[in-house]
């Protein structure tokens, strides 16, 4: 069940029904299908954010137990959030629903109902800093594509839906499923919840602040080296003190745990562009040890790095592949 209100995100609603309509049309039994209803306080038709009008029920029509409750977001989500019978309404729906998932900022209706307090929750990269703000009760991880905290699944934002979708069918269906209903949607890859919002939660680091920024960018040509806080100091004119302060200051976080992360990208660039073993990539950024490499991507990734290349290593239209200039530098 999808709960649209005027203005949500048109792919947070379309997405996920697509995903589940799919599913229904596979199907060999179709006891196992999935009963898609689409309600809204604004029935029969509501409008989306691309002004697509959903035909939709009233509030009212879903009664009994329900299987997964679904909330998008969306620009019509700040009205939506002073609709306090709407809120009231999701809270007392949630009661009845075996699971309870959203899409980006359908994290905000959710934690507003007080659903999500306690609890470990995602939301899009340009929003997690004011859902966290907003609702200090909820620990905002802005990283993940999706996350699920008991009965709660939350994602990121509007593709991720569909991510999200799968992974629900997984749950009910199985793997293979899952990527039969991936493949049948003609999809790049299906992608786990660990998959990190990577791209925009990097470039979202990068200071304008330029003794720091030139920093950054030798770092991105040295990550083989140990680059502890002394050198790094050195290359801005700073004392090591003075500029682990202005470096936080500048990019919202260490040094040290700025430069796990670069490390951390690179080896996702390795991974997916090489065929180097794991012990390789660890070497060339410059984890000196492949425990430490495997501990590092595991907690920020949410994959070991095997799963990772199984899933997104792709091979290139010739069959062969090209490692990238950076992948051949040497690694001492």
């Amino acid at each position: 069940m999808i709960v649209v209100y005027p203005g949500a995100q048109t792919l947070d609603v379309s997405g996920p029904l697509e995903v589940f309509d799919t599913v229904n049309r596979l199907l060999s039994d179709p006891t196992d299908a999935y009963r898609l209803q689409c309600v809204s306080p604004e029935a029969p038709s509501v409008a989306t954010s691309a002004g697509l009008v959903v035909q939709a029920e009233p509030l009212e029509a879903a009664e009994g137990a329900i299987d997964t409750l679904l909330v998008p977001g969306g620009p019509g989500l700040k009205e939506a959030l002073t609709d306090t019978s709407l809120i009231a309404w999701i809270r007392g729906t949630a009661a009845r629903a075996r699971r309870v998932a959203s899409v980006c900022g359908g994290a905000f209706l959710l934690a507003e109902a007080g659903l999500l307090d306690g609890r470990r929750a995602t939301t899009h990269w340009a929003y997690w800093e004011q859902l966290a703000r907003r609702y200090p009760e909820v620990t905002v991880d802005p990283e993940p594509i999706f996350v699920r905290d008991g009965p709660y699944v939350t994602s990121a934002g509007v593709s991720t839906g569909i991510d999200m979708a799968l992974a629900l069918v997984e749950g009910d269906h199985g793997a293979t499923y899952a990527l039969e209903v991936a493949k049948y949607l003609v999809l790049y890859l299906k992608r786990p919840g660990g998959q990190a919002q990577f791209s925009m939660v990097l470039d979202a680091q990068l200071t304008d602040h330029e003794p720091i920024r030139a920093v950054q960018d030798w770092i991105q040509e040295n990550l083989h080296r140990a680059l502890l806080v002394p050198e790094l100091a050195c290359h801005a004119s700073m004392s090591p003190r003075h500029f682990a302060r202005v470096f936080r200051r500048a990019v919202g976080m260490t040094p040290g745990r700025y430069v796990r992360r670069m490390r951390i990208a690179r080896a996702r660039q390795l991974l997916e562009a090489t065929d180097l073993s794991v012990g390789q990539i660890a070497s060339r950024c410059g984890f000196t040890a492949c425990e430490t490499f495997l501990r590092a991507f595991g907690a920020l990734v949410g994959v070991t790095p095997a799963q990772y290349r199984q899933r997104f290593q792709l091979p290139a239209p010739s069959g062969l592949r090209v490692q990238p200039a950076w992948a051949e530098r040497r690694s001492a």
